[in-house]
């Protein structure tokens, strides 16, 4: 029923369906970070981040290597540079729309 494509979009984005997931690839768009250096600049637990890390790698989507005793993370394709630039420009397209309509809404007090 659903092509390939179709199934591979669904589960990338239910890979990304969480804001703690978002944070971390917007991080990790600064260059290869360890696990402790995700928690430090988002100050959030190392089991919390260790779990979205492990979400994002069983879905190729972000990458890890070892250097020494550190595991580092990346982003396995650049391309999720570019979708999180298209989601802020979306996000900032629907708040501009927002503004408008509510002064619309002022101006017809």
């Amino acid at each position: 029923m659903w092509s390939d494509l179709q199934q591979f979009k669904a589960d990338f984005f239910k890979a990304l369906a969480h804001p703690l997931r978002i944070r971390i690839l917007e991080v990790l768009t600064e260059g290869e970070k360890s696990v402790n250096d995700i928690q430090q600049i988002l100050n959030s637990e190392g089991s919390t981040v260790s779990q979205q890390l492990s979400v994002l790698r069983a879905k190729n989507i972000v990458v890890s290597r070892k250097d020494g005793k550190k595991v580092l993370y990346s982003l396995r394709d650049p391309a999720i540079v570019d979708l999180l630039k298209v989601a802020r420009d979306l996000f900032n397209n629907h708040l501009i729309d927002t503004i408008s309509m509510y002064e619309e809404l002022e101006e017809q007090k």
